[in-house]
């Protein structure tokens, strides 16, 4: 069993003194780091930081952490979140008709490899509900069409509240969202698509890979902004592929990319590991 700990997370300029600051107050205060990851931006002189601490022998509660910390934070104008292990994150999960990378997370998050709850899943499609029932998960299938995106956003919106969503994961669905529900959740919907883009765009990716004999295939995973797949990358991998790959084989093999930089990084967000800086990610592993 893991303790009980707190999830700082950090970001300001760059100067002296920021993680003497920082752990000397979590010293002053009995807690036990169980661990610390930084990295200094020396272009921009920007800091990031991520510090785990356990909070049994502290003197302070959970509820006055934040307010204790908030002086220090204040003197190195850092923005800063904090965190709580016993708090797992709740996750939506929107899916079209490939099951591939909706399996993986749930398989993942059943073995207690993601700490996260799933309250729901969303589909434009009726397709996955029946793995939705298998997982004992409520299935919610709102078809989108040319005429009723903005209402269809409107009650994923809706659901996301209800359910107290922190994140929503696109495993696969196969809609661009509207600026609506971009801009309404920043830096809390992580999508995945092979990495062809921008060469081989279109509905037959593999096929186009396949014709110009490529000879790597890849994956990413981002968060998703307005411009299209053009989002901070938090995790990305590549494998090799030869002219023995039929079409077939660079779509399983893609798929399995697919699953494994999902996984990564739906991972990496759920343990509070990536910081956003501009168009980019700090993921402090």
């Amino acid at each position: 069993m893991q303790p009980l700990s707190g999830i700082l997370t950090i970001s300001c300029p760059d100067r002296k003194g920021i993680v003497a600051s920082v752990t000397s107050f979590l010293a002053q205060h009995g807690a036990n780091i169980l661990e610390a990851n930084q990295h200094s931006d020396l272009a921009d002189k920007a800091f990031f930081m991520r510090v785990q601490f356990e909070l049994d022998g502290m003197d302070l509660d959970r509820d006055t952490i934040g307010p204790a910390f908030a002086e220090v934070a204040g003197s190195f104008e850092m923005q800063w979140q904090l965190h709580f292990s016993d708090r797992p994150k709740r996750m939506a999960i929107l899916v079209s008709r490939l099951d591939h990378c909706l399996y993986d997370l749930l398989l993942r998050q059943k073995a207690g490899e993601l700490v996260a709850e799933i309250p729901l899943i969303i589909s434009n499609h009726p397709d996955m509900e029946p793995v939705a029932h298998n997982f004992g998960i409520p299935y919610y299938h709102l078809p989108v069409g040319k005429t009723n995106r903005a209402e269809q956003e409107a009650k994923i919106a809706a659901l996301v509240e209800e359910h107290q969503i922190d994140v929503i994961i696109l495993a696969r669905y196969m809609q661009v969202l509207t600026p609506f529900l971009v801009q309404k959740y920043p830096n809390r919907i992580i999508n995945i698509h092979h990495s062809f883009l921008p060469a081989f765009v279109g509905g037959r990716p593999y096929h186009q890979a396949y014709e110009r004999g490529v000879k790597m295939i890849g994956a990413t995973s981002h968060y998703v902004t307005e411009e299209l797949d053009q989002g901070p990358i938090i995790a990305q991998d590549v494998t090799q592929v030869s002219h023995r790959d039929s079409v077939e084989d660079l779509i399983r093999k893609g798929r399995d990319l697919e699953r494994l930089v999902l996984a990564r990084a739906v991972r990496a967000h759920l343990e509070d590991r990536v910081l956003t800086y501009g168009r980019r990610t700090i993921v402090l592993e």
